[in-house]
């Protein structure tokens, strides 16, 4: 039976509360029998970095293909085993040392990655957020900690470490007071950006190359500032999306591993499902004994092993307890539908740690996943684990599936193109 189209935008309000309605069936074109299978759905990027690697025998499969032998670990997560691909012999080629986290997600070249010396480039959470950001109230959130996700200018950006304090922004609305106050920082922002505008361009023409060169990066955080302004105020008379899930009142500790990965899964689940972002960058780790059955050892402990059997016992229980709560999210994602497609099918997720063999700081075969994504998944991609296969082609393939057609990234060399 025809009816009468509703407006995505439309919102129920009573009592001065307005709730933003989901995409509903009512809300598709009249004599648009089949616009549900060709409406533009968002892309979406999860990036999630660990710190301490994976214990390789018990991660990769020996055979390559669709075909393979799951190992110890993927057989966690086999219910999606059409869902996720498993790379091995990929690396940034970085020196051995902890300090490569920072080139996880940017993977940029070697030389510009050193133990005294780092020269960062964008990661690539920030790279897609730069390109889609505009379209969400958050334009990325960086969660969990770490020093993964970088802007254009190599600089780090902060990481939100308390879950309590990101749930409250995505989805409480604050008092009037509160709202007020908000809107009033708005204004006096911008009304600064505009009077540092004027003052730059009447001292631009008097400066030496060097003093420009400095007055461009500053301009630089001038353009964010104001990026964020507009973006703060588009939004700020918009509802917050309702969730029908308790407000979160604990912030999980590095010994609470399983809970406080649940916790921040949860909560990017929730991001993605009200559209509130789509760009995600969680870090997830902890150098400290985990509550986890059977564990008695730090995290950092077991994971520098020594081949001990007892250690790489202990550590394979906590890696598994972490690949159980990711195989959890994945299995969220694909229940949450969004048209003919899936939250999961939308966002590509990228999982791996900067280690392949934290026992040794090893920085060569990381273990990585490409999860979701639409991707045409190939099972495990194996690449040559003596010279390995650079992960920034592998960034470069991301990217393209997200819609932006970029011609390289980081020091890749060229898109890979075995998904």
């Amino acid at each position: 039976m025809p009816f009468r189209p509703i407006d995505r935008r439309t919102f129920l309000r009573s009592s001065g509360v307005a709730i933003g309605l989901p995409f509903l069936d009512a809300m598709v074109p009249l004599g648009a029998a089949d616009a549900k299978k060709t409406l533009a759905r968002p892309k979406r990027l999860l990036t999630v970095g660990r710190p301490l690697g994976m214990y390789p025998n018990y991660f990769f499969p020996e055979k390559p293909g669709k075909d393979y032998e799951p190992s110890r670990y993927l057989k966690i997560l086999q219910p999606h085993r059409d869902k996720f691909t498993v790379f091995s012999g990929m690396s940034h080629r970085y020196a051995t040392g902890h300090f490569a986290e920072v080139g996880l997600m940017t993977g940029v070249a070697p030389d510009r990655i050193r133990f005294s010396d780092i020269r960062n480039g964008v990661s690539l959470d920030q790279e897609v957020a730069s390109r889609i950001g505009g379209e969400t109230r958050f334009a990325s959130l960086v969660l969990g900690g770490g020093d993964v996700a970088w802007n254009r200018r190599g600089v780090r950006v902060p990481s939100q470490q308390r879950a309590t304090h990101v749930f409250k922004q995505l989805f409480i609305r604050g008092t009037p007071e509160e709202e007020a106050r908000e809107i009033r920082r708005i204004r006096d922002g911008q009304s600064i950006l505009d009077d540092v505008r004027g003052q730059v361009a009447t001292i631009n023409n008097k400066l030496n190359a060097t003093d420009k060169a400095r007055l461009e990066n500053y301009l630089a955080s001038v353009r964010e500032a104001e990026q964020r302004l507009q973006q703060d105020d588009k939004w700020s008379n918009t509802p917050k999306p309702k969730v029908d899930v308790p407000t979160p009142t604990v912030d999980y500790s590095g010994v609470q591993l399983v809970e406080r990965s649940k916790q921040w899964y949860d909560i990017v689940h929730l991001a993605m499902q009200t559209d509130s972002t789509r760009v995600v960058s969680l870090f997830l780790g902890s150098q400290e004994k985990p509550m986890i059955d059977g564990v008695n050892l730090a995290h950092h402990d077991a994971s520098h092993h020594g081949q001990d059997p007892e250690k790489v016992e202990q550590l394979a229980l906590i890696e598994e307890a972490e690949l159980r709560v990711f195989g959890e999210f994945i299995d969220k994602m694909k229940k949450s539908t969004e048209g003919d497609s899936t939250l999961l099918d939308q966002t590509s997720m990228f999982y791996a740690s900067n280690l392949g063999n934290s026992s040794n700081h090893d920085n060569n075969n990381l273990p990585i996943l490409l999860v979701g994504g639409g991707f045409k998944h190939a099972g495990h991609v194996a690449f040559d684990r003596a010279n390995n296969t650079l992960c920034a082609n592998l960034f470069l393939r991301i990217l393209h599936q997200t819609g932006i057609e970029a011609k390289s990234f980081g020091a890749s060399t060229g898109a890979i193109g075995e998904v």
